[in-house]
């Protein structure tokens, strides 16, 4: 992933609605979301999800499927993980002593 690429997605997730949209994807998983179970939930009219719903695709965090006349969302969670492995791609590589290191990094902990 490049510093653009996160950047880009740190930027559309840094708006609440997005974010709640997001977070209320992740939940449904690969079952995926409807439009209109999204802004029913979230009480979010529908002009401003799909707002929302544009700019996260743009942004490579949501991917949809269409069914007949409707679209199913989904979050992109492989995106995030990938965005993990990018923040944590030089974890502790400035660590001088082992057991500095041993003690702050660990794969599970960066």
């Amino acid at each position: 992933m490049e510093l653009i690429d996160s950047l880009e997605i740190f930027s559309s997730l840094s708006q609440e609605t997005r974010l709640r949209v997001f977070k209320l994807l992740i939940q449904y998983g690969q079952e995926g979301l409807i439009p209109s179970k999204i802004a029913e939930e979230l009480e979010i009219p529908d002009n401003t999800l799909s707002f929302h719903l544009s700019h996260m695709s743009k942004a490579g965090l949501v991917s949809s499927t269409k069914n007949g006349r409707s679209l199913t969302y989904f979050a992109n969670t492989d995106l995030i993980q990938d965005l993990i492995g990018f923040l944590q791609e030089n974890c502790c590589i400035r660590e001088t002593t082992k057991s500095a290191k041993s003690k702050t990094c660990s794969p599970k902990k960066c």
